[in-house]
Formats: structure tokens, sequence, C-alpha cells
């Protein structure tokens, strides 16, 4: 019988981002920033430039419908591919940059973050970094808090 997952939580705080008028959605799986999370991983697994990410900035990019784009909606995933989404872009603000991927998958009950990578480091290996599973209904207020900041904020 399989090991039952590790259920999370997870939070998307919204924030401004270098010192102006943009905002950066950075999440968190348990109260630590998923920045933290992959450099912790990355420092111990000896990659080079370790952790150089920050939050979505979302005055940088067109995410479209946040909540579609979280839940890797096909039409708005980051990637051709539908599923896969940027939750991490590079601390300079540009998500193509230096993004950190990873598949969004939902069913009925949970969300999934799996499969992570980062584009630019191919040889990488994400295969231990996750998964994080997630409520369903736990995940989707978090997203809907986030984008209604989103809305309400100019």
């Amino acid at each position: 019988m399989p090991t039952p997952p590790l259920i999370r939580k997870v939070r998307f705080d919204i924030r401004p981002w270098g010192g102006g008028p943009a905002r950066e959605l950075l999440p968190y799986v348990d109260d630590v920033s998923l920045v933290k999370l992959v450099s912790g991983f990355e420092l111990a697994s000896g990659y080079d430039v370790p952790g150089e990410y920050a939050g979505l900035v979302l005055d940088h990019f067109k995410f479209g419908d946040l909540t579609a784009y979280l839940a890797g909606e096909p039409e708005s995933a980051y990637r051709a591919s539908g599923g896969v989404i940027a939750l991490l872009g590079c601390d300079c603000g540009e998500v193509g940059c230096w993004p950190l991927e990873a598949w969004v998958l939902c069913d009925d009950d949970w969300v999934t973050w799996r499969g992570f990578v980062q584009p630019y480091r191919p040889k990488r290996d994400y295969g231990s970094f996750g998964p994080f599973v997630f409520r369903r209904s736990q995940y989707e207020r978090a997203v809907c808090e986030a984008a209604a900041v989103v809305t309400s904020s100019p």
C-alpha cells in the first residue's frame, strides 16, 4: 500500500518588488517561501548559482487570469505543454531569465506541484524536491485571496 502524501498548506503573498510600484507573487509552502525551500535544496545539492529566484513580478509578465494560471490550465500555462507553470522567476524580475517551473496537477481533491525544473540547467535533478500536495479547497482559497489582492490593487 503506498504511503499517503504529506499534505501541505499554501499561500501566495503579494508584496512590493524592487522598491517601486511593481508587485511580486511569492508562494509559501507551510509558511516557508518557495525561494527559501528551493535555495536550500540547491545548496544541499551543490548546484551552481543556487537560489537566484524571486516571486513572479506580476507587472513584468502577462499571466492573464491568475486563477487559471496557478491551476496550470493549458491555455494559461507558461509553456505550451499545458500544466507547466513558472512558480518563481529570476531575482532580476524577469520570469524568463531564471524560472523555477513545475507541473500543476489538479484532481477533485488535491493540487500537486511536481516535476520541478530549472530550464537553463537541464542536467539538474529536482526529483527529490517535492512533490508538494495541497487540499484543493485550501489551494483554491489561497489562489482566490491572491487574485483578489491583485485585482483590487492599482
